[in-house]
């Protein structure tokens, strides 16, 4: 039977892992949902002691970085299906039974419409366009699933990249026509434009997107990223 492996990497997010884990078991049924995994990359928080709490999760530690977080996730799943997702992204009820009928429909890999939790204009325009199966409109907070036969022929995400990793992950399923977006939403927190603000989070996000298209390395792009935003 084909059953599904959330992976949800994490660093510091007592504020809404139990959230997330209650809500996921609540809005999927347990046919289909073989485990949940979670990868602490070195939270100093009490994430580790509230995860523990759920005797349903798997709690993994390994080292800081989304990418390599998720790659752990992965080496350690037991689902032919993977399901990233961040600590803040909430997916549609009955998620699991959306991605399931997207895989037996023959698409390997793909996301959630995105609606960001917030009421300004240009959010909200955002989120709109994440309906369309356009790749300029994905990224990370989309969540993601992909089948592990085809996550372990790309050769998972790639480690060299702290951020932009989604990114680079999707562009590869591009090329192989193998990305569907599902008309369901996915509610994110809009915690990164609330704290940066709007305009300039954005600004910096399409610098990143430039730079990578023109060629910037990995090294790069970290440290446009660690002086503008972090």
């Amino acid at each position: 039977m084909t059953k599904i492996s959330i992976i949800i990497p994490i660093l510091n997010e007592a504020k809404t892992i139990a959230k997330l884990i209650t809500y996921l078991t609540e809005s999927s049924s347990k046919k289909n949902i073989l485990e949940i995994i979670v990868i602490d990359g070195g939270s100093t928080d009490t994430s580790k002691e509230i995860i523990q709490k759920f005797n349903n999760v798997k709690f993994l530690n390994s080292e800081k970085g989304r990418a390599k977080q998720m790659n752990f996730g992965a080496n350690h799943a037991a689902a032919s299906i993977l399901y990233f997702l961040h600590a803040d992204s909430f997916p549609p009820k009955n998620f699991d039974q959306f991605i399931i009928e997207e895989i037996n429909k023959g698409h390997k890999g793909g996301c959630f419409r995105m609606q960001l939790k917030s009421n300004h204009w240009w959010l909200r325009l955002v989120s709109w366009l994440t309906q369309f199966n356009w790749q300029i409109c994905r990224g990370g907070d989309q969540s993601l699933f992909i089948t592990k036969d085809l996550f372990d022929d790309i050769g998972g995400y790639d480690e060299r990249f702290i951020i932009y990793e989604d990114n680079i992950l999707i562009k590869d399923l591009f090329v192989r026509k193998q990305f569907v977006v599902i008309n369901k939403k996915i509610q994110t927190s809009a915690r990164s434009y609330q704290k940066h603000g709007i305009w300039k989070l954005q600004y910096h996000f399409l610098i990143i997107h430039l730079k990578y298209w023109f060629g910037a390395s990995s090294k790069t792009l970290y440290e446009y990223y660690s002086k503008n935003i972090v």
